[in-house]
């Protein structure tokens, strides 16, 4: 999997900054919100088709 980041950011999360957009594998992805995590990780059942959530808990829409 290649992956590419556009460095404009919208905020931040636990001191990282969010990147608006991400590419992956030639798709682009924009960030659309913080996945609702608890002690036991991020429940995968609140992401739709089109989204993808990155290991720190950013959830991101494929845009197109």
């Amino acid at each position: 999997m290649s992956n590419k980041v556009d460095h404009t950011t919208v905020g931040t999360h636990f001191g990282k900054p969010i990147y608006k957009n991400i590419e992956s594998d030639g798709n682009v992805f924009q960030y659309d919100r913080v996945a609702e995590c608890d002690n036991d990780g991020c429940p995968l059942d609140q992401l739709n088709k089109d989204e993808v959530m990155l290991k720190t808990g950013l959830i991101y829409k494929r845009t197109g």
